[in-house]
């Protein structure tokens, strides 16, 4: 059988029935079609952008208090440590180097330490409280003692020149 080039009757009837919602789609004006889009397309962001909110107040982490650059100790380093670059501080988990105790150095104590008492930036919590007090004491123990001895040292020194 020769093809003639034209289609039979019965399946241009079949394309030109709208017996589907797409095609019914397509038979609609190209302002109606634009029009149905986009406002499929709000509807899809809304939906993403509630799903997202969703999310973020599931996930949100609870951020420690905010680094305040200005405050911070000058330091000739060519970078910044990590809690500048995050712009919070986050609680540090470390062991005490005296009595191997657990702890967590905490984002207000982080703050006070770098802002408050200009500690240099790239150092950590190595003591725990209890051994951060000890050693105070034996310091400012140790330090009276030298005080004392170079005062009667001095006294000595006025005795023995009258």
């Amino acid at each position: 059988m020769r093809f003639s080039g034209k289609k039979p009757v019965a399946s241009i009837r079949l394309a030109c029935q709208p017996n589907d919602e797409n095609q019914i789609r397509l038979m609609k004006s190209r302002k109606q079609k634009s029009v149905e889009i986009k406002a499929e397309r709000k509807h899809k962001v809304a939906k993403i952008q509630l799903r997202n909110k969703h999310q973020e107040r599931q996930l949100r982490p609870v951020l420690g208090p905010p680094v305040n650059e200005a405050l911070l100790a000058p330091n000739n380093s060519y970078g910044a440590p990590d809690f500048v670059y995050r712009g919070h501080y986050v609680d540090r988990p470390f062991r005490c180097v005296e009595c191997g105790k657990e702890e967590v150095w905490t984002g207000t104590q982080q703050k006070w330490w770098y802002e408050v008492a200009k500690g240099f930036v790239y150092t950590t919590a190595v003591r725990c409280r209890l051994c951060r007090r000890k050693k105070r004491q034996q310091s400012d123990e140790s330090r009276r003692v030298h005080l004392e001895g170079l005062e009667r040292k001095a006294r000595r020194a006025r005795e023995g020149s009258k």
